[in-house]
């Protein structure tokens, strides 16, 4: 009886499956967009949890009472993120002194680019102002956009060290919510393994990125002393915290040192070592840092990743981005562990096959490799 309803069900033409797959992305991605404002600071949440993890674990083991060491490691993971603002704080505080001359420098830079353009190829006032009237709408809207973006994960901020707290609180009843979902029953083998793995691949991930942001903060800071650039160790930590920013982020990385070389220097031979120097960090981050420490975490190939980031971006903007590879990393861990799903978890990885591997005589490979050779 279990063989003809099992042949019945694997017999759904793809014309029938492929509609309902779709319908189901597509409900799964409007409920995710419609509820991005709850949904996403529990994603956050719990990645940071993830992260803490260890350091409630430790606490722990040295017999601190559970309610103390949650409390502890909550208030040393926001200290730490404090810590990192305030720094930028100080930094930023002593910058606004230089804006008088910010100024004025823009001021005599542009009255000479009005000069030049008007003497050399005879543009009108008019449409020159209409020119730089209109890039600066679209500067101050791209601008607005990011403001606006960014201050929505400041207010959702909030609510953040208050999830991670209760989920340390209820982690013990949440595995075994997630357990017997999947699973039915209290404890399963299978269903940990997922847990464990993603918890793991979570753990490497984020690491990776600190570890990549370091490296990249050095480097952007070391360029900028030795070209002579003032407030080089904020500028080089604010364009490696901006990396985690898609697109918009690096733009604003490479302008902000530009800017500051311009005005401080005298020519444009600052501000093109500037360009130089971070393309260069460009180049070193995307081809050799990001591959070998973050890629690397998170078995996901290239094609998977950018089209992940767009729709992380078309559903939650910069933090859909953000949270778009740790997504797709733990959905390859359960396609993996699902026989009907495996070859999305196939699609999703960047494992290559290596030539000469020996088939399972057992695999569906084997059987019609054999029925080939019959027919032959």
């Amino acid at each position: 009886m279990t063989e003809p309803r099992q042949l019945h069900e694997s017999q759904f033409p793809l014309y029938v499956k492929a509609p309902l797959v779709l319908l189901g992305l597509a409900l799964a991605v409007f409920t995710i967009h419609i509820a991005s404002d709850i949904i996403f600071p529990l994603f956050f949440a719990a990645i940071f949890a993830i992260m803490l993890h260890p350091v409630e674990q430790w606490l722990l083991r040295h017999r601190v009472p559970k309610l103390l060491a949650i409390t502890l490691t909550v208030v040393l993971g926001v200290a730490s993120l404090l810590g990192l603002m305030y720094f930028i704080y100080l930094e930023a505080s002593q910058l606004s002194s230089q804006m008088p001359l910010f100024k004025a420098k823009f001021t005599q830079t542009s009255t000479q680019v009005h000069q030049w353009l008007q003497s050399r190829l005879g543009i009108s006032d008019q449409k020159l102002q209409g020119w730089l009237s209109e890039a600066g709408n679209r500067a101050s809207s791209l601008l607005g956009g990011t403001l606006s973006a960014v201050s929505g994960l400041l207010v959702v901020a909030t609510l953040i060290p208050v999830y991670i707290f209760l989920f340390f609180l209820y982690q013990r009843r949440l595995v075994d919510f997630l357990t017997q979902v999947f699973s039915g029953h209290r404890q399963d083998s299978g269903v940990a393994e997922v847990l464990r793995e993603s918890k793991a691949t979570i753990q490497s991930y984020m690491i990776g990125l600190l570890i990549e942001a370091s490296i990249v903060a050095t480097l952007n800071t070391t360029a900028l002393l030795i070209i002579g650039v003032p407030y080089a160790l904020l500028l080089g930590v604010l364009g490696a915290l901006l990396n985690f920013i898609p697109y918009i982020g690096g733009l604003i990385a490479i302008a902000l040192p530009m800017l500051m070389a311009f005005v401080a220097q005298p020519g444009y031979g600052h501000a093109l070592a500037v360009l130089a120097a971070y393309m260069l960090i460009q180049f070193i981050d995307n081809h050799y840092l990001i591959p070998r420490i973050v890629a690397s975490k998170i078995k996901v190939n290239a094609l998977v990743a950018i089209v992940g980031v767009l729709v992380g971006n078309a559903i939650g903007g910069v933090a859909g981005m953000f949270l778009a590879l740790p997504v797709i990393a733990i959905l390859k861990i359960v396609f993996d562990r699902i026989p009907p799903l495996k070859p999305w978890g196939m699609l999703l990885g960047d494992e290559e096959t290596p030539r000469g591997r020996r088939v399972n005589p057992a695999s569906p490979a084997a059987v019609a490799a054999e029925k080939s050779v019959e027919i032959n």
